[in-house]
């Protein structure tokens, strides 16, 4: 009798969860969230918008930390939404009446002011001149409280100019950045995110991102703009031991030669 070929684990994987997995991790930027507006700010906020927000981990993530919380999810991809909705929220239980999903364009979506906008894992990006990027920022400055603030994250250094593949092994696969392509005189940047399994198998193009490469100085400049009243960049500190990020940021106006770095970046409105 011949035995049934077994699927390749590249088959049985889904890339949601190995993206979650190897990119995300909502609690620590919650962390970071929440901690900094209420030292911005002197006090908790409730309302969070999250732009961009794909699956919804990090909103679901926020709606957890406390009963008054809630949350607003904006992505044009209603089918990611979807598997957020049966992944992360089915699971918020009581909670889920404080979190909504609007399939809409981040330009365009109307909704009651929010205490703070995210637009983390460099979507905003996906805006490639200052004119389109300016109307974003100014629709997000119109959408936040008095005291809101807009919060989101950005990546540079030489390393973020090179045409590149970083590969970062996880126990059960082996995560790909594919800088594929770049180009200095528009700033447009082509990047896909492969995974690799120990069985050969793979999945390329798991997911492709179409950006402009804006820098530190350029996102400030718009912000500032957009009519934001002050501009933060939040920089990671280094561990002692390995000499590697430990995941903690403080503000600071200069910043070091690194050959990559990841900030975040907080507008105040």
């Amino acid at each position: 009798m011949a035995r049934k070929k077994k699927t390749p684990m590249a088959g049985r994987a889904d890339r949601h969860t190995l993206y979650e997995e190897a990119v995300q991790c909502a609690e620590a930027e919650i962390d970071f969230v929440d901690q900094t507006f209420e030292a911005l700010r002197g006090r908790k906020a409730v309302w969070l918008r999250e732009d961009f927000c794909g699956t919804a981990n990090t909103a679901a993530e926020w709606v957890r930390r406390r009963p008054a919380n809630r949350a607003i999810g904006v992505d044009l991809d209603g089918e990611v939404q979807a598997w957020g909705e049966a992944h992360h929220l089915a699971d918020l239980g009581a909670a889920r009446s404080r979190i909504e999903l609007l399939t809409a364009d981040v330009t365009e979506v109307r909704c009651a002011p929010v205490d703070i906008v995210l637009a983390m894992n460099f979507s905003y990006w996906v805006f490639k001149t200052r004119d389109r990027l300016r109307e974003y920022f100014q629709h997000v400055r119109g959408g936040l409280t008095r005291d809101g603030l807009f919060m989101l994250d950005a990546y540079g250094g030489p390393d973020a100019h090179r045409e590149l593949r970083e590969r970062t092994k996880h126990k059960r696969f082996t995560y790909i950045w594919d800088q594929k392509s770049h180009d200095p005189i528009t700033g447009d940047i082509l990047c896909h995110i492969h995974f690799s399994f120990p069985d050969g198998s793979r999945i390329r193009k798991a997911f492709t991102y179409d950006w402009r490469l804006w820098s530190l100085p350029e996102i400030r400049e718009v912000l500032l703009e957009a009519g934001f009243s002050h501009v933060t960049v939040y920089w990671e500190g280094t561990d002692e031991k390995t000499g590697k990020g430990n995941g903690e940021y403080a503000p600071t106006e200069h910043g070091e030669a690194d050959d990559a770095f990841i900030v975040y970046i907080v507008a105040e409105a």
